[in-house]
């Protein structure tokens, strides 16, 4: 496995605090997301270097083992289960083996034999090698509100390899689903790692999305709200004809129910759109229009 500079990736020192690390990233993301470089056919392999880095550093716990096993950091809990049940045997025989030292100076024999060095299923001297998980990856894919009314096929460049994959309709902004079997190859024939995919939704609409709900403003003119009226209402699905009761109030709720988000891997159940009327009052009226909103008042 290549070592891969975290570090030099997120262009910080390696005595970078969280808070660095946290400003680092954000400042590369959005200089190097895709979206943004078109033209860059490595935009996404780059993209995604820094996200894996990322997930690593601003870990502190993974940060460690990193710091520390390098390239082999995500084997270093089988490296210090190792050192123990070396130590064990070692300090328990009584023939011609030395007891092991513990140090970290058998670190490149001990995974040349675990991770490849022996070949088959045991390495030299008859240790057996161990397969290990590969590299859960992270990405992320930007839509419109409008995208998700509908499941949709999307094909994923993950720089190396290009994956398709059908998002369920009704996914919520920032929404991570795994991909079984999408990220790094394992170690010694082991299982790749996981894919996993977070969602930006930009609402580019006037509505507002609470969960599966639609929220949206309808303005009516003062006449349509005392008299009432019929009016036409825009959804996000086309358009539905609305009674305006007479004598209706400014701020007015009513449900149009199922025309809101559709509910996530749940096919055919729709959220609701909760429409807020908003009473526009005439502006310029001539002379005889305030004659006669003054003779209105005083019949009140």
């Amino acid at each position: 496995m290549e070592f891969i500079d975290y570090y030099k990736i997120l262009e910080i020192d390696k005595k970078a605090s969280q808070a660095d690390i946290k400003k680092a990233y954000r400042k590369l993301a959005r200089k190097l997301h895709p979206d943004l470089n078109p033209n860059d056919k490595t935009a996404q392999e780059k993209f995604q270097r820094i996200n894996e880095a990322n997930e690593v550093l601003s870990d502190p716990e993974k940060r460690k083992k990193y710091d520390q096993y390098g390239k082999d950091w995500e084997h270093a809990d089988a490296y210090e289960e190792a050192k123990r049940n070396q130590r064990s045997s070692s300090s328990g025989n009584r023939g011609g083996y030395t007891r092991s030292s513990g140090t970290n100076e058998d670190f490149s024999d001990f995974f040349e034999s675990m991770f490849g060095g022996g070949g088959g299923g045991f390495g030299g001297g008859g240790r057996r090698t161990s397969q290990f998980k590969g590299q859960d990856l992270n990405a992320t894919l930007k839509l419109n509100l409008r995208d998700i009314l509908e499941d949709q096929k999307q094909t994923l460049d993950l720089g190396s390899k290009k994956i398709r994959i059908t998002i369920p309709a009704g996914v919520e902004d920032g929404q991570t689903i795994k991909i079984s079997g999408y990220g790094g190859d394992g170690a010694n024939g082991g299982p790749k790692g996981d894919l996993y995919l977070t969602f930006e939704i930009n609402n580019n609409t006037n509505f507002k999305r609470v969960g599966n709900d639609l929220y949206k403003n309808e303005s009516i003119s003062l006449y349509d709200a005392i008299l009432g009226s019929s009016i036409e209402v825009e959804t996000l699905t086309g358009k539905v004809k609305l009674k305006v009761k007479p004598e209706t109030q400014n701020d007015t709720k009513v449900k149009l129910k199922g025309k809101g988000m559709p509910v996530y891997k749940k096919k055919g159940v729709h959220g609701n759109l909760y429409i807020t009327y908003k009473v526009t009052m005439p502006t310029n009226l001539s002379d005889k229009e305030k004659q006669l909103f003054k003779q209105l008042s005083e019949l009140r």
